[in-house]
């Protein structure tokens, strides 16, 4: 009391939570059914409309708007194992496009996944940077969500049987009986990368030091964030079964070119293919932001036999085998299920070919092996230095200089 004598004290005022209005339509019921046979009825928020996927979970804790808009979901129903979602809101997803960012702030322009399922939705929401409910923002993508259910019970199911095909009925369709086995969608079926992925070329970092090219299976944002420079496979949604053009062309880039390769998730299980390896369907994936790996050996900022923690987004993985390809061995391996979690190049190969199933740039998640995209790009700015010093020595600084500057031109990610 005595200080308030003498100083002035200001107060600080926080307004109250934005409420979320009646946008999303909660009072409309709705019912989750699953190929197993259980039913789970609630209410709905977001479109009003029946929907079919696979029904999967993510143990992620925060990031809702992160999990949603990553290409990896497409054609799944997300149950978020955490209890309340929406409580932050929405940001505004636009961000320059320049050498710092790619055009939003989420992981893609849109919601991908087919719809969400929660145990409570916020009807308030408080953040500085929202502008919206994620009903709203639901609603305004056209995908359906149903709230007050028990996502603990369904995650339950879906860790003894894997992850199943779902039915979301909204409205009128909730009376209608549950659909029979064969009606219902796989979108495993269909070619999700082709959905997901640019059609055009397109540039990022024009003034880069070194050209990129990056094959988009249906990348996030996060990971071109990260990278500057270099050749890399990108995310991407779906079975990489039906991706068996892209690994037969990336093994005859395997023959003929030394240049670093990195890949991750759909681009891992690519590199794994073009190498010799099968890539199989999970019973359950790994879906969250708390995964731990077991680097196998060390390249970089990885260490061998140094546990990390990782964000995760899959439903297949590649096979084990014993002996490995020629010129290849294990990387990483999952320390909850023993599943491969990268594969790298052999010293012995002369290449210099990373894959890992995990995402190093999280968005969200753990940062552990974010050192990775510094690794990686580190090597290509090694790699061109070499080359230009041998091409003066090979051919003399007149006659080289003009090719090396034609080469330092960016070029175009390729779709």
């Amino acid at each position: 009391m005595l200080a308030r004598q003498f100083f002035y004290v200001p107060r600080i005022y926080r307004g109250f939570a934005t409420h979320a209005g009646s946008a999303g339509g909660t009072s409309v019921p709705a019912v989750l059914h699953l190929k197993t046979g259980q039913s789970f009825p609630g209410k709905s928020f977001g479109a009003p409309r029946s929907i079919y996927g696979e029904t999967v979970f993510s143990t992620s804790i925060t990031s809702y708007t992160e999990s949603m808009t990553d290409p990896s979901y497409r054609g799944q129903i997300l149950v978020f194992t955490t209890p309340l979602i929406g409580n932050y809101g929405v940001p505004r997803n636009i961000a320059p496009f320049d050498n710092r960012d790619v055009g939003v702030v989420l992981e893609s322009s849109g919601i991908q996944c087919a719809g969400v399922v929660v145990a409570d939705v916020a009807e308030k929401f408080s953040h500085y940077t929202a502008v919206e409910s994620i009903a709203s923002w639901c609603k305004r993508y056209n995908v359906p969500g149903i709230t007050g259910v028990d996502t603990r019970a369904i995650t339950r199911l879906l860790r003894d049987n894997g992850s199943t095909l779902g039915r979301l009925a909204i409205g009128p369709d909730v009376s209608a009986p549950a659909p029979a086995e064969h009606e219902y969608v796989d979108p495993m079926m269909e070619n999700l990368v082709d959905q997901a992925s640019t059609k055009d070329p397109y540039v990022l970092n024009p003034t880069g030091d070194v050209k990129i090219a990056v094959l988009d299976f249906g990348a996030k944002a996060n990971i071109l964030r990260a990278l500057y420079d270099g050749l890399f496979l990108s995310n991407g949604p779906g079975d990489p079964q039906r991706c068996w053009e892209a690994a037969h062309k990336l093994r005859v880039t395997l023959a003929e070119w030394s240049k670093p390769i990195f890949g991750i998730c759909m681009g891992h299980q690519i590199i794994g293919m073009a190498a010799g390896l099968d890539a199989y369907r999970m019973t359950f994936g790994n879906r969250g932001h708390n995964q731990p790996v077991l680097a196998l050996a060390s390249s970089g900022s990885i260490k061998a036999g140094r546990v990390y923690v990782t964000s995760q987004n899959h439903q297949y993985a590649l096979k084990l085998e014993d002996p490995f390809p020629a010129g290849w061995e294990p990387f990483f391996i999952n320390c909850n299920d023993s599943s491969v979690e990268g594969i790298k190049s052999t010293t012995e190969s002369g290449k210099k070919v990373w894959g890992v199933q995990f995402h190093p740039e999280s968005a969200g998640g753990p940062l552990d092996t974010i050192e990775m995209f510094t690794d990686f790009v580190a090597q290509c700015r090694a790699d061109k230095l070499k080359l230009n010093l041998e091409t003066r020595v090979d051919m003399g600084a007149a006659q080289a200089e003009p090719l090396l500057a034609k080469a330092s031109q960016p070029i175009a990610a390729a779709a």
